[in-house]
């Protein structure tokens, strides 16, 4: 089995660390206030990496920290395809594929008639059995994104080498299990920061006690009621 390299042996952990926190801060990404996550919990802080990925030039450089980690002693790539899912794995895997000159694929989130969703592959991607994959996601709060996309790249075939984040909410705890064979993934994210979730309600949430609005991120940009 094919693994890649620990993503930041190639440089200090902490430096890198400071570094992506650097570019979230300087970007607006890291939000204070009251906020509905997709899980359905709230949160305090939100880290809004669409301002921090309307920058080329900052997303380069996040995502050659990966590219250099799935490159092998003769420089040559580890992974014969990186794949993310929508929204944010699309420009991060993109990017990375092309800095490791490999294909980049993304899938999407599919509702079945029943309201359960799963991730597919579509647009004519495919994954080849035997094919060494690479995930990369943006922010990791409870890994729902890359666990779904588990699944489909295990049917395909493909092998599994790394599942990487440009922010583990989770502070380095998260291990993905997979729902269809059980076997456990790693996630390695280049800034790890403890953001505490809460269950809606004024006895779970300060956020809620306190009447602070509550704020729906993402495309909508709408205050929740």
């Amino acid at each position: 089995m094919t693994t890649i390299r620990p993503a930041l042996e190639m440089a200090a952990r902490a430096a890198v660390a400071e570094r992506t926190e650097a570019l979230f801060r300087r970007a607006g990404a890291l939000r204070e206030g009251h906020f509905l996550l997709k899980s359905g919990r709230h949160s305090e802080r939100y880290l809004e990496k669409f301002l921090l990925l309307q920058d080329p030039a900052v997303t380069s450089e996040l995502c050659s920290f990966w590219a250099a980690a799935a490159r092998g002693a003769d420089g040559r790539p580890m992974v014969d395809v990186v794949a993310g899912p929508t929204t944010g794995g699309i420009v991060l895997a993109f990017e990375t594929a092309r800095q490791l000159g490999v294909r980049g694929i993304f899938a999407e989130e599919v509702r079945a008639a029943d309201g359960s969703t799963r991730r597919e592959f579509r647009r004519g991607f495919r994954i080849e059995p035997g094919e060494r994959v690479l995930l990369v996601d943006d922010i990791l709060t409870t890994g729902g994104s890359l666990l779904a996309m588990l699944p489909p790249v295990e049917a395909a075939g493909g092998e599994i080498v790394g599942c990487l984040v440009m922010a583990d909410r989770s502070g380095g705890t998260a291990v993905l299990a997979s729902p269809t064979t059980g076997r456990r993934y790693s996630v390695q994210g280049l800034w790890q920061l403890e953001i505490p979730t809460f269950e809606a309600g004024s006895e779970t949430c300060p956020r809620c006690a306190d009447g602070t609005p509550l704020h729906a991120p993402g495309s909508t940009g709408t205050v929740a009621n």
